[in-house]
Order: C-alpha cells, then sequence, then structure tokens
C-alpha cells in the first residue's frame, strides 16, 4: 500500500469507519445523536455540533485546495457554528461532513509520494503529508471530547 493510500486509510479511520485506534469514529458517535443533544452545552464545554463544525471546517478548507482552490479558512471563524434549530440542521452538518471527508480521502489516495513531500501553499504550512497528517491528529484529539462529551450528555449532566 502506497503512502498516500495509507494516509487515507488512517483518516477514513478516525471520520468515516474506523475501530483501531479509539474504537469509533466521527460517523459512530454522530450518527445516534439528536440535535438536542449535538447542541446540549455540558459547563463550559463546546458542543458537539461546534465539534463537529470544528472539524468539518478544516477538512472543507484543506479539500478546496485539494480541488484547485485557494486556501481560505482561518483559525478564528473555526467555531463559528451556524444555528442548529432542528434535526434537519443537524442531519446537514453530519452529512457535509461525511461527504466531504469521502472527497478529502480520495484526493488524498490519489497523490503521489513528490505531491505529499511538496509545499501546501507556503513554506510555513509544511508539506502536503504534514497538513494530512496533522488534520488526522486534530481530528482524533476531538474525536475523544465527542465521545467524552456525548456520555455527558446521555448522563444527564450539566
Amino acid at each position: 500500500m502506497s503512502l498516500a493510500q495509507q494516509l487515507a486509510t488512517r483518516f477514513r479511520e478516525v471520520i468515516l469507519d474506523g475501530k483501531w485506534i479509539a474504537n469509533t469514529n466521527y460517523q459512530d458517535q454522530l450518527s445516534v445523536l439528536t440535535w438536542e443533544q449535538a447542541t446540549t452545552r455540558i459547563g463550559s464545554l463546546n458542543t458537539i455540533a461546534m465539534l463537529t463544525f470544528h472539524i468539518h471546517y478544516y477538512i472543507a478548507g484543506v479539500l478546496k485546495v485539494f480541488e484547485g482552490g485557494e486556501l481560505t479558512i482561518r483559525d478564528k471563524y473555526s467555531f463559528d457554528l451556524p444555528e442548529i434549530g432542528n434535526q434537519e440542521d443537524w442531519i446537514l452538518l453530519c452529512q457535509n461532513l461525511v461527504a466531504d471527508a469521502e472527497k478529502f480521502a480520495g484526493h488524498v489516495e490519489q497523490m503521489t509520494d513528490e505531491k505529499l513531500d511538496s509545499t501546501f501553499i507556503d513554506e510555513k504550512y509544511g508539506t502536503y503529508r504534514r497538513n494530512i497528517e496533522g488534520i488526522i491528529e486534530h481530528s482524533y484529539y476531538h474525536l475523544g471530547q465527542v465521545s467524552l462529551i456525548r456520555k455527558m450528555v446521555k448522563a444527564g449532566k450539566k
């Protein structure tokens, strides 16, 4: 398996279908939640919906670059979740995450080693590989939060 295929597999594991590292993934964690659960705030923690938006924000932003666009995402906007007012809004957020994750993984698995080692937009951002690995690691970090917050929401903690 090529390096690109390995990275795409690792990315799919955390977002779409994996069980190896965390014994779960975003799709598993999110698919069983109602919009009320996803938007429930536990103390000062981010909501699950906010974390979902946050992860999708970075995936969609880097995907845009993979598709030939500009890098327009900025950290300061990464938690600017539009209002989730009903189940349809929540489902749409989750569907967008999954759809863009599939596209993202498809682009990654087609990359050559040369592309993976090339500069991502500007030298200050490192290589494509570094950015892909960063998104995987960042996603696992927040997946742990989603998993814990989900347990707290289900237990009725505030």
